[in-house]
This record gives C-alpha cells, sequence and structure tokens, in this order.
C-alpha cells in the first residue's frame, strides 16, 4: 500500500516559515534604512531609545 504524501506543516522551523521569515526581516532592514536616509535619524533616536 503506497503512503499518502502528508501535508508539510506551516508552523515551527519548517522551510515555509523561515523564507517567510528572511523575506521579512529583509523588508524590516529595508525601511529602516529608507527612514534613516528620509529623517537623517537613527532607527533608535526615531523610537526615543538614544
Amino acid at each position: 500500500m503506497p503512503d499518502k504524501a502528508q501535508p508539510q506543516p506551516r508552523f515551527g522551523f519548517v522551510n515555509f516559515a523561515e523564507t517567510w521569515n528572511g523575506r521579512l526581516a529583509m523588508i524590516g532592514i529595508v525601511i529602516g534604512l529608507g527612514t534613516e536616509l528620509l529623517t537623517g535619524q537613527s532607527i533608535l533616536a526615531q523610537m526615543g531609545l538614544s
């Protein structure tokens, strides 16, 4: 009897979750650098932490 393919989980340390985590991190870095260029302040200064 052949085994049926099990659907891959989408949570935890699986390729799907890690791919999206990396993409969102890269978007966050680009947004952070963009706001630094536009405002002339670091991200920490914008948040009032420095």
